[in-house]
């Protein structure tokens, strides 16, 4: 399969990404470019205390080798003795102030090649929304962005994604979910190539639309302690979910991906308590009783 034009368009997207980014944040994102030992590379495009970001990045990988690691052959035994290579973009914003959500997006493409057999491909993605402080008009926008973008791919396609966000971003020893969710998917192969190609293009096309007006409305909300005190708190859940359940970082650790760029996910200021609990009747309290539970907000 020849895959440039999904190079193309992956590359194409972080570049768009970024300058909308920097054109948001007013600090430029640092580039930093990687080559893999065992075959491939990538572009991380990162900020770090930036005029609003605290940190973020944006990247861009394609990378390729003979065999595959055991995350993946270990649900897909067929795959076991075929090339593969696999490319993508994967961000995640993590704003200064709290009133503002932490996101997280990517799409991607998988191909595994043996000589004299057909290819095997497929699509994922996805991108979800973790608020610290829940705002229902907020969570409504972000939800109907994805609606929108699935729409022309079949009535029941927002549906499906929608749950299967809800039960992929959850925190199975917690019994709790990331954030307020937003769509996943993967293994995407039914209907063709070119049917799936431009839904994932659709999807990585709606994120700015979905999350950077959330931005700009709340950039300017004052916030103290109290509240940077909480968003910390609760960006570990985020790094409980990525090192604990995430199939990306599992994936990209154990084929040998470049750690910097695997782990650019994690937030640079995080804390911990013991059993700790929020006051009944505060936004804290409403963020777990109101935010955190699957609901059909479109």
């Amino acid at each position: 399969m020849d895959t440039t034009r999904l190079k193309n368009f992956f590359t194409g997207l972080q570049s768009r990404i970024v300058a909308e980014l920097e054109a948001f944040d007013g600090q430029p994102f640092r580039t930093d470019s990687w080559d893999r030992p065992e075959g491939g590379g990538g572009i991380s495009r990162l900020i770090e205390e930036g005029d609003f970001f605290e940190r973020g990045g944006v990247n861009f990988s394609h990378v390729t080798g003979t065999s595959l690691p055991v995350s993946a052959t270990a649900v897909r035994p067929q795959l076991a003795g075929r090339a593969w290579e696999a490319m993508g973009v994967s961000l995640v914003l993590h704003p200064r102030n709290p009133y503002c959500p932490t996101a997280h997006m990517n799409v991607r493409c998988f191909v595994a090649s043996k000589t004299g057999e057909e290819d095997v491909w497929w699509f994922g993605g996805g991108m979800d929304l973790t608020p610290y402080y829940g705002q229902r008009d907020d969570v409504i926008h972000f939800h109907q962005t994805c609606k929108d973008a699935l729409s022309p791919f079949g009535d029941g396609v927002h549906a499906e994604y929608k749950k299967w966000c809800d039960e992929y971003f959850f925190l199975k020893h917690r019994k709790e979910p990331r954030g307020v969710g937003g769509i996943f998917f993967d293994d995407l192969n039914e209907g063709g190539f070119e049917r799936c190609f431009s839904l994932t293009r659709a999807v990585g096309n709606a994120f700015t639309q979905a999350y950077l007006p959330l931005l700009a409305k709340h950039r300017d909300t004052p916030y103290g302690e109290r509240e940077r005190d909480f968003q910390a708190y609760r960006r570990g859940r985020y790094v409980e979910f990525n090192l604990v359940w995430d199939r990306g970082t599992l994936f990209g650790l154990q084929s040998g991906g470049r750690t910097e760029s695997i782990l650019m996910s994690l937030p640079p200021i995080v804390k911990w308590r013991y059993d700790w609990q929020p006051e009944a009747g505060t936004p804290e309290a409403e963020l777990y009783e109101v935010f955190l539970k699957p609901t059909d907000w479109v």
